[in-house]
């Protein structure tokens, strides 16, 4: 049978044959097994151990033996010859003592004559007063300073040798020369002192030369004497010692290995003493070696009492095995000759095996038992000591008889009849009492292994000294060992750690030797040289450590979710280390998977249990008391449990392929989504039934824990949907929090605005503060109230897009609301701050009536025109900056809740147009009121003061304009949103403004807003006559109220625009009176009046001679006359300068540069009618001041700075705004003649209408999309405007705004009409009848577009037929 095949894990067919039922040959050859009493144990334990004390090496002590008296045979060397060696290099630097040298020797001859020299031979009488006559001569100065100066060795121990000799002779007859031979011993004593101090000074390093020869001085003058203190240890001068071996004193005390099986055993040195008497005369050293040479013979003849060949799987291994055992044999035989010289002449074998010095040794080491037992025993009184070669030559066992035993028993003294049963009781008893020993000290921990214990040294003498007698193998030793560890496992006497390091220590045995270290692996992991009795018993241990270790395992995963459970690591270890890698261990993959099945079930289990703990825990017994709080802190507990599990596991997420995360979510949070789901639906009922409701921010802490356990449930069961919508749930929450948002909207707007004092906010008192410093506190606590609105929504991470998309637009709404509120209470406080009256008016308060007239008569005779600036108040400047930090304001929040990805989310979750019908509720109407014409003159000057108030039919004010001041023809271009929901009977009256008394009624006239009549949602303009003289320019336009957030949005940063348009205007309004006085006829006819003189006056009576033309004024008369409004705006923008922020300063200015573009453009031209004016055209010269003025003006509001080039006024493309290039224009038309006005105002309408007749023809899109230039039925109250008007959804934000505004720039630039013509033509008393014709051909294009229009929508909207819903836009 092949090797290869033997190693095969699992499968050894020997092995298996033997398990399933015993060989006949075997059972015929080995006796049954028997169990082995404890008693017999100990005794067969004690043999051996009584043995190891027979055959110790005897003990040695040292005995002296007096010598006979002889005379001495001396000889003493000169001294001058000795000294020879220093006299040839004396000039040499090397040989010299070093510096210092001299103060050290004093020192130590000191302490030589003291005593307290450590040496014992320094302190013989005679040697300290030999030293102490040398100190007396060194001492002397000049001797002293002699040697400190040459410091030359061989004066030194000249002089010593002098003063010792002197010494020595006192007391001595003249025929006495003993003392020479002490005179040569006191010198060498000096030179060793020297030595010794040359060496503990560290000066022998640098001087080796000098040491060396006084080590040679040293040992001359020894050569008749080497031990300086022999004669002071031998106790005599004479004599000598010798060693002889100490007897046996066959006491327990004296026992090491009996004191040890006393102490397994747990019996006194007495009761063990007993035994040892009792057997000693049986327990021979002499039976030992019986044993042997029976054994030997045995195994020589294949006998059943030693292993044979059956006993192996492989002929090979018991071949082996054989040739190991001889040598360990012989040299066990030679050990006990040689402890008993006189057993090799009594024994029956005269052929004893001798040693070989000159073997090999390479037979011993195969064996492994000697040097293992030897090495891993670690004792220093083994009975085993021959460590050479044995020559086994003289053994031979064909003249060895086979021995006759009537008895199994009776074959041997010290050995069992089974070896392996009687070994493991003993082996059993020395690891129990070794583990309950508390004395015994544990290995030292490392960083794999904890500190541990097993066997102690004794125990592990022991029984390697009853392994070794009883010639067990090692890998049966090893076996047997874990057969014990796996007992003791069992019955839980050991630890897992105990298990892992008996494993650790049968694989890596503590040899010294490497190579038998080696050699034990490899006889471990070899299997072919192991006994079948070995493999089936190492794989029954396997097996049964697997079950257990498997049982263990699954208990503690059972604790895996508990707070500090016990670890799963070390089990897992010792079956993948030590099970599964073993070669004799088999595992089917079906086991394992039946066990991971087991474990995977037995976690839902505890995972359930759990669960139903946390339920009795966190949720009140009766319902009545269920609260969202209960279901937050269950999920808290289960979300806390997988946290916790999944950082416990995050590196070994299973357990033998049970993961405990997967069965921890697969069954606790499919419980917790349904009891969660019945429990909020069981709170909100019971809620319900009494009336009462659940806190909103009860039900937004249960939202975010339910939707990170959702989370947490898709991340690990993402197969298994989630038991319900979370957000169809607790979508009632936020409705009910956005409710109570709206609600206290305007409370919060009316709080901010109450505390603020709109002052500018300055963190550096004395400087300028920055732009972001001009606003006050109250719009920016408004907009953190609604960033925390919207961010209160954001943080929920509602995770249902449609219903988000329609949270934010409740909430565009609610800011919306807010928004407007804080711009109406903003332009009530400023328009009251603008109309404060003038001290001039408050003093003309306290006059009578008769005392008012008289002033303004006096004013009227003085013709006062002298206007003063308008003091500002920083207050209202604050106000508007507050308006324009909104707008930015909300831009930026428009952007943050991404208003277009909300509507694409809503428009893909609702159904097309033409599935559905929209109905609108709420309509707004815009209603701009533009001018008025030819109004009725109600001041004594011959003009009125006007302004318009709108009601509705039931008299509620809903607008009213500013005040223009001394005009019949004023133009207001001020808009007003009017919410309805129906058609609504507006009423627009015209009143005269006076300081004093009640005002005069101008005129009323009305329009009824029908929203069936603004299907097409186009603007329109009527001309509205009033009751009394004159009409009302109108413009009005519809848009359905829309849920929409862009529409809210929209809606916001429209009343924003208007809010800061009209604040602008009324900063404006106090500028344009003055604007109006210097860019007047009045103005222009002075400037003109200047250049005449004496001479043109009297040429105007003069009728006969030709009249000359008058002088213009010249360049710098007409600048001079623009000074005043100049330093008038200086003086304002000043005041301005200091609270406005920039933008709102090019905002106010911006709106000043529109006001002077309407007045010169009044001043050319009439406002657009089709009846004449009597409105007188400018001569040529006027013209050209007019436009000198426009460029000065121009100029003044562009303000560039002339060093550096930079704009410091209004941007360039606002001031070239399309109004401005119309005024520019009239030049080209001014003074035409009418007939050639009237041919290039037909030609440029013929153009246009052509134009705009192509583009309907292209048009594919529904004509609501349609941009027409007369929009409108004819049939209707007014024609439709030129433009399509500012609707809400175009002012959704600020980027809209500014596309909208580009856009209506290019279009006037691209599509010229003939507007300034048709102007220039009502001066003309000859076109009246061409603008008659011209505006009802207007109307006619307008019914004809609109009609086409409407016909359109009804097409796309209803199929072909009309219908009464309205499109959207």
């Amino acid at each position: 049978m092949s090797t290869s095949s033997q190693n095969k894990r699992g499968f050894h067919p020997r092995v298996d044959g033997l398990q399933r039922s015993r060989r006949a040959s075997r059972e015929s050859s080995r006796p049954r097994k028997r169990l082995v009493s404890q008693n017999d144990a100990y005794l067969f334990a004690l043999r051996v151990a009584y043995l190891s004390y027979l055959l110790q090496p005897r003990a040695r002590r040292t005995q002296h033996v007096p010598a006979a008296p002889k005379a001495p045979q001396r000889s003493s060397s000169s001294i001058h010859d000795l000294m020879k060696d220093f006299s040839l290099l004396r000039d040499s630097k090397s040989t010299k003592f070093p510096h210092g040298f001299m103060a050290e020797l004093e020192k130590r001859l000191t302490g030589v004559i003291m005593g307290r020299e450590r040496a014992q031979e320094f302190h013989d009488p005679a040697i300290k007063r030999s030293f102490a006559a040398f100190l007396n001569a060194f001492m002397e100065q000049g001797f002293k300073k002699r040697m400190e100066k040459d410091r030359r060795v061989e004066e030194l121990v000249l002089i010593f040798y002098s003063n010792a000799t002197k010494e020595l002779q006192k007391g001595k007859t003249p025929g006495d020369d003993s003392w020479k031979f002490m005179a040569d011993r006191h010198l060498a004593l000096f030179i060793r002192l020297i030595s010794l101090i040359l060496k503990e000074g560290d000066w022998s390093r640098d001087r080796p030369e000098l040491s060396s020869r006084l080590a040679t001085l040293e040992s001359k003058l020894l050569t008749n004497d080497q031990d300086l203190a022999a004669d002071s240890r031998n106790g005599s001068a004479t004599g000598s010692t010798i060693e002889v071996n100490v007897p046996l004193s066959f006491e327990v005390k004296d026992m090491p290995l009996v004191q040890v099986v006393a102490r397994i055993f747990h019996l006194t040195y007495i009761q063990v003493q007993s035994d040892i008497d009792k057997h000693r005369s049986v327990w021979t050293a002499k039976a030992a070696l019986q044993d042997l040479k029976t054994y030997q013979t045995l195994l020589n003849l294949n006998s059943r009492k030693t292993l044979r060949s059956d006993d192996f799987d492989l002929e090979e291994g018991y071949e082996a095995w054989k040739k190991s055992e001889a040598p360990d044999l012989a040299q066990m035989i030679m050990a006990i000759v040689q402890s008993n010289p006189e057993l090799a002449k009594s024994s029956y074998n005269h052929n004893t095996p001798q040693f070989n010095t000159n073997a090999s040794g390479s037979e011993a080491s195969d064996s492994g038992y000697s040097e293992s037992s030897r090495k891993m025993s670690m004792s220093e009184a083994s009975s085993y000591v021959i460590d050479q070669p044995v020559d086994m030559s003289a053994i031979s066992p064909s003249e060895v008889s086979p021995p006759i035993f009537d008895r199994e028993e009776d074959a041997f003294t010290f050995v069992p009849s089974d070896t392996r049963a009687y070994y493991r009781v003993i082996l059993s008893q020395a690891l129990s009492y070794d583990l309950q020993d508390e004395t015994l000290q544990a290995s030292e921990a490392t960083a794999e292994t904890p500190a541990l214990k097993l066997l102690s040294k004794p125990s592990t003498e022991l029984l390697n000294e009853i392994c070794l007698r009883w010639r067990l193998p090692y890998v049966s030793r090893i076996i047997l060992f874990l057969d014990v560890i796996r007992e003791k496992f069992l019955e839980q006497d050991i630890s897992l750690d105990t298990l892992d390091a008996a494993f650790t220590f049968i694989k890596e045995p503590l040899l010294d030797n490497k190579k038998d270290a080696n050699f034990m692996s490899l006889l471990l992991f070899d299997r072919t040289r192991w006994t079948l009795q070995d493999y089936a018993l190492n794989q029954q241990i396997l097996a049964s450590l697997h079950d257990a270790l498997l049982r263990d395992l699954y208990d503690v995963a059972q604790q895996c979710y508990e707070q500090k459970p016990p670890s799963v690591g070390p089990i897992l270890y010792v079956l993948e280390h030590h099970i599964y890698n073993d070669p004799n261990f088999s595992r089917s993959p079906e086991d394992i998977a039946a066990f991971t099945t087991q474990l995977q079930e037995g976690l839902r289990e505890k995972a359930f249990a759990l669960y139903k703990e946390y339920l009795a825990k966190y949720l009140p017994q009766d319902q009545e008391n269920w609260q969202f709080f209960d279901v937050i802190e269950l999920g808290k507990a289960v979300v806390t449990l997988a946290q916790r599990i999944q950082k416990r596991y995050r590196k070994n997420p299973e357990i033998m392929g049970a993961n405990p995360l997967t069965a921890l979510v697969e069954t606790m949070l499919p419980l917790y989504s349904e009891d969660a789901r019945d429990i909020v639906e069981r709170i909100l009922h019971l809620s319900a039934s009494k009336g009462e409701e659940v806190p909103v921010e009860d039900g937004f802490d249960l939202y975010q824990e339910l939707v990170e356990i959702r989370r947490i449930h898709a991340e690990a069961l993402p197969s298994i949907p989630f038991a319900f919508r979370i957000e169809d749930l607790l979508a009632d929450f936020v409705w009910r929090w956005i409710k109570l948002t709206e609600s206290t909207i305007i409370a919060w707007v009316d709080g901010a605005v109450k505390q603020d004092e709109f002052k500018v906010r300055t963190s550096t008192p004395g400087l300028p503060p920055t732009d972001s410093e001009r606003h006050s506190v109250s719009v920016i606590d408004i907009f953190t109230s609604f960033n925390q609105t919207i961010d209160r929504i954001v943080q929920l991470n509602w995770d249902n897009d449609l219903q988000y998309a329609k949270f934010m637009t409740a909430l565009a709404k609610v800011i919306g609301n807010g928004i407007a509120r804080y711009c109406e209470i903003i332009e009530q406080r400023f328009a009251k701050e603008m109309d404060r009256m003038t001290p001039e008016q408050e003093a003309s308060t306290t006059l009578s009536r008769q005392e008012k007239w008289m002033q303004l008569a006096k004013d009227a005779w003085n013709n006062k025109e002298k206007i003063e600036p308008f003091q500002f108040f920083p207050e209202s400047f604050v106000k508007l900056n507050n308006i324009e930090f909104a707008v930015r304001q909300l831009d930026k929040l428009e952007k943050e809740v991404n208003v277009d990805a909300c509507i694409d989310v809503i428009e893909r979750n609702t159904p097309p147009l033409s599935q559905r019908q929209r109905k609108v509720n709420n309509y707004v109407f815009t209603i701009k009121i533009v001018e008025a014409e030819d109004l009725k003159a109600c001041d004594t000057s011959g003009f009125s003061d006007p302004y318009v108030v709108l009601a509705d039919e039931y008299q509620k004010r809903l607008a009213k304009t500013r005040i223009i001041y001394s005009n019949l023809n004023p133009r207001w271009d001020e808009t007003v949103d009017i919410t309805t929901q129906g058609p609504l009977n507006i009423i627009a009256t015209v009143w005269d403004w006076d300081a004093l008394g009640d005002h005069d009624y101008v005129g009323r006239t009305s329009i009824k807003l029908d929203p069936s009549h603004f299907s097409d949602f186009m603007p329109r303009e009527y001309w509205l006559d009033l009751d009394t003289q004159g009409r009302l320019l109108l413009r009005v336009s519809m848009e359905g109220e829309r849920d929409d957030i862009q529409f809210y949005f929209g809606k916001a940063f429209r009343t924003l625009k208007r809010t800061e348009r009209d604040m602008a205007r009324k900063v404006t309004d106090k500028l344009s009176a003055y604007i109006n006085h210097c860019l007047s006829r009045r103005a222009l006819k002075s400037l003109l009046s200047r250049g005449i003189s004496i001479s043109s006056v009297s040429s105007y009576f003069n009728r006969n001679r030709p009249q000359q033309a008058l002088q213009a004024p010249t360049q710098a008369e007409i600048t001079d006359a623009l000074k005043p409004l100049f330093t008038y705006f200086d003086d304002n923008f000043a005041i301005m300068n200091q609270t406005l922020t920039r933008e709102a300063m090019i905002m106010v200015m911006t709106r000043l540069w529109k006001e002077v573009l309407v007045t010169i453009e009044s001043l050319v031209v009439p406002a657009l009618s089709d009846k004449p004016s009597q409105q007188r055209q400018l001569n040529q010269q006027e013209l050209d001041i007019v436009f000198k003025w426009l460029q000065l003006l121009f100029d003044f509001f562009h303000a560039v700075d002339e060093e550096t080039n930079e704009e410091n006024g209004v941007p360039l493309d606002i001031l070239q705004s399309p109004k401005y290039f119309d005024i520019k224009t009239l030049n080209f038309f001014y003074f035409d003649s009418t007939d050639s006005l009237i041919r290039t105002s037909e030609r440029m309408a013929s153009a246009t209408a052509a134009r705009q007749q192509t583009q309907r023809n292209r048009l594919s899109a529904p004509a609501a999309l349609t941009s027409m230039p007369f929009g409108g039925a004819a049939g209707l109250l007014g024609t439709s405007s030129h433009r399509k008007s500012k609707s809400i959804m175009l002012s959704r934000n600020l980027g809209t705004m500014r596309k909208a505004k580009e856009d209506k720039r290019k279009e006037a630039q691209a599509d010229p009409n003939d507007d300034m013509i048709l102007r220039i033509l009502r001066m003309r008393p000859e076109a009246e009848r061409y603008l008659r014709d011209r505006s009802r051909q207007k109307e006619r294009l307008a019914a004809a577009a609109a009609a086409e229009m409407i016909v359109r929508q009804s097409i796309m909207a209803g199929g072909g037929r009309m219908t009464g819903s309205l499109p959207r836009r």
